[in-house]
């Protein structure tokens, strides 16, 4: 199975996933944990969670899979919704509180 097939599978198979430097519980970039941030605010205690800093193929796989050169990135419903910039921009504005009920 390749990165991407396995990308795929993660990203599809989980209703909201979170690629991200470290855990939830223990984040290891600022950006990460605002991210995490923002979903708990949002009320999502439950989520997947993928650490790229354990695997050095997702780590790269994932910024080819959205075309998106950073981490982290959040999917939704198996679309790519963005990175921690562009989470807490739709956060403020109410936008992610839609998308996650």
């Amino acid at each position: 199975m390749s990165v991407q097939d396995t990308i795929k599978e993660q990203v599809a198979g989980n209703r909201i996933v979170l690629y991200m430097k470290g855990s939830p519980d223990f984040p290891q970039c600022g950006f990460s944990a605002r991210a995490v941030q923002v979903l708990r605010a949002c009320g999502v205690e439950d989520f997947y969670s993928v650490d790229v800093l354990q695997d050095p193929e997702i780590r790269q796989g994932i910024k080819d899979f959205a075309n998106w050169p950073t981490i982290p990135q959040l999917y939704v419903n198996g679309e790519f919704v963005g990175g921690s910039d562009i989470v807490t921009e739709m956060y403020q504005s109410g936008e992610l509180q839609k998308i996650l009920k």
